[in-house]
């Protein structure tokens, strides 16, 4: 038994470390390939045969932090869309998730439901109505910012599910007691429920600010035409529609790098309350 489940181990663990090659091999060569300099190592446009660059550069990284390029700006734009929703929508989200979970009234299970079928329909169904809505306003090209912050938050509570989840997890007899000693609702979830639901609240902020730093359809259908108030999904994905694609590839892994950054350092310093806020959520609906 000790031997089959030995050879079971090392059988398992092969496998998770090919799979651990083939999945990072991508993220590996991007960032070999944004220290490979942008000008051509070679004829016909710059191609090469090869994955680690003959000589390192950081011309790439030059450049994008250059007056040649708008990277800081769609840098900025992308990080205040990103922090602003994030706040926004995790402080609607815990709300309503505890007034599903603590209250009963009057058409509550309806409304879940009514919730739980409009979010079976994806959202580039509305993109064309929310772009005429917006353009309306002035949230559109020059106002693409805030128009993709209120869009982002508008719908904030219809994701309510993992967190309602996590709060029905919380017994009610504390609140019960609370509620005795003449504790209001909103004391009750500012001075308990919050002090508890410090994984659900890291995991729905991660979420939320997820949602806008990888946002490119509706980023780019919004800021459509304004280089100025593109994200960095946007401007980047502009540059390898170039004529000089094979120019502006190397620059493009680079500003990926730079991309990535601040969500790994996010999910490694946070991953364990990711995890409890996830199997938290997940054991009632």
């Amino acid at each position: 038994m000790k031997a089959s489940r030995t050879a079971s181990n090392i059988v398992a663990y092969i496998i998770l470390v090919l799979i651990s090659i083939i999945w990072l091999f991508p993220f590996v060569g991007i960032v070999l390939q944004s220290f490979r300099s942008y000008r051509p190592e070679v004829e016909y446009g710059g191609m090469v045969d090869y994955l680690i660059p003959k000589t390192f550069s950081l011309d790439n990284y030059r450049f994008l932090f250059s007056s040649q390029t708008n990277f800081v700006k769609w840098y900025g734009n992308t990080i205040i869309i990103a922090l602003v929703v994030a706040v926004i929508q995790t402080i609607i989200v815990l709300c309503v998730s505890y007034a599903l979970s603590r209250m009963r009234f009057k058409g509550r299970t309806l409304l879940m439901r009514f919730w739980l079928i409009l979010g079976m329909f994806p959202g580039f169904l509305t993109m064309i109505c929310l772009y005429f809505l917006l353009k309306q306003f002035g949230l559109t090209q020059a106002g693409a910012v805030p128009g993709l912050i209120l869009v982002s938050c508008a719908s904030s509570g219809m994701g309510y599910y993992v967190c309602k989840g996590f709060f029905d997890t919380i017994p009610k007899s504390l609140d019960e007691a609370a509620r005795l000693d003449g504790a209001s609702r909103a004391r009750i979830f500012l001075t308990m429920t919050i002090p508890m639901s410090k994984p659900i609240i890291i995991y729905t902020a991660l979420v939320a600010f997820m949602g806008p730093w990888c946002d490119y359809v509706f980023a780019s259908y919004v800021a459509f035409g304004h280089d100025e108030s593109y994200n960095v999904a946007v401007g980047m994905t502009r540059w390898v529609w170039t004529n000089d694609y094979q120019g502006y590839f190397t620059r493009f892994c680079a500003g990926g790098v730079l991309v990535a950054i601040p969500v790994t350092i996010l999910f490694m310093a946070l991953q364990r309350y990711y995890v409890e806020g996830v199997t938290g959520g997940a054991v009632k609906g």
